[in-house]
């Protein structure tokens, strides 16, 4: 409760007789706020809470992590149709990407009807298998880069590679990528490599699985 002090009005005369002016005194009166204020107060902080935490959750969306939900079975078996996954956008540069990690990316340009399943969708996901540098192609089911054949310990065992990958060298600043489920997934062999630009982040976790909450790394 507030109070405030209203300025005297002091007599400040001298009395008859010499003796000393009259002491002032102060009068004063209290403020009350009414209902009505507080009602607005109380709106007015829950308000700037709702704001506040509105624009954390952008900021977290926009610079930190971000959820994407999993239409297809490309991925299978990491990820599976109905996924949600969470990706780590503030840790992420495309120069610490490691062959192996699980990324969303934009659609690339090459990803068009009569090439792909769902040419609609606005953003992918898949794995880094080769990066800046290196050379990538397959023999049989196995995937070769630099050379050396891929232990790929993420895939089942005898997985069907698919159509083949032809023999190539990595442009800078691009990436190679693929889908778990090999001969079922449409990546960089039909649409060829991304720039590591459009890597919007790195998947870290399945946070919804089979329609409930779990939490499983990737």
């Amino acid at each position: 409760m507030s109070r405030s002090t209203l300025d005297p009005d002091a007599d400040a005369s001298p009395r008859s007789g010499g003796d000393a002016p009259a002491a002032s005194r102060s009068s004063g009166r209290v403020l009350r706020r009414g209902p009505g204020g507080r009602a607005r107060r109380v709106a007015f902080e829950w308000g700037t809470i709702v704001v506040a935490a509105a624009v954390l959750a952008v900021l977290l969306r926009t610079f930190v992590l971000q959820a994407f939900y999993v239409p297809s079975g490309s991925m299978e078996p990491t990820l599976q149709v109905g996924d949600r996954i969470l990706v780590d956008k503030l840790a992420f540069s495309s120069s610490s990407l490691r062959d192996g990690d699980v990324v969303v990316f934009a659609r690339p340009p090459g990803d068009v009807a009569g090439v792909c399943e769902d040419p609609t969708a606005k953003d992918l996901v898949k794995r880094v298998v080769a990066s800046p540098g290196q050379t990538i192609y397959s023999r049989g089911n196995t995937i070769y880069v630099d050379g050396r054949p891929q232990p790929e310990r993420y895939l089942p065992p005898h997985t069907v590679l698919g159509k083949p990958v032809r023999r190539q060298r990595i442009p800078p600043g691009r990436y190679y990528v693929m889908g778990d489920n090999r001969s079922q997934s449409c990546d960089s062999r039909y649409w060829g490599t991304i720039p590591g630009s459009t890597i919007v982040g790195r998947v870290v976790a399945v946070v919804w699985r089979h329609g409930r909450p779990a939490l499983h790394g990737v």
